[in-house]
């Protein structure tokens, strides 16, 4: 079996993957995560805590030349789209991940946010945070 964000492989009894820490459990599917404070049609029961998920990126040597070709004719850097686009389903997978370890059914306040780590290294951070909650239809 192999894992839907970064392709790795993972057992059966995996929940989570090893490489990148996506959920690879089948109970995570119900799971529901939210920008905003409350979800509709369901009451909060208890609240868990604040929970974190980072991943720092960087791209290799072939990527940065990539991007700094694209650079130069403007537009979308598609080198470093993709790249970011994996980072962030990474760091909402380890929220959630994170928060289920707490007990939680849903994720609400999400937040995301993009950073760089400076150094003139080009790695950049994406932060996802949220409080962890038990939820239940109203």
């Amino acid at each position: 079996m192999k894992c839907s964000v970064c392709g790795a492989e993972v057992t059966e009894s995996d929940r989570f993957c090893s490489k990148c820490g996506a959920s690879v459990s089948p109970e995570s599917s119900g799971f529901i995560m939210v920008t905003t404070p409350s979800i509709e049609g369901y009451r909060i029961k208890k609240v868990l805590g604040v929970v974190t998920g980072l991943t720092p990126r960087t791209r290799g040597v072939l990527g940065q030349f990539v991007g700094g070709i694209q650079s130069m004719f403007g537009g979308e850097i598609t080198a470093f789209t993709s790249e970011l686009e994996k980072a962030r389903v990474e760091a909402m997978e380890r929220v959630k991940a994170k928060a289920m370890s707490l007990g939680a059914n849903a994720l609400v306040g999400l937040d995301l946010e993009t950073s760089d780590m400076g150094f003139q290294m080009g790695v950049v951070v994406i932060s996802a945070t949220g409080t962890a909650v038990v939820a239940e239809p109203e």
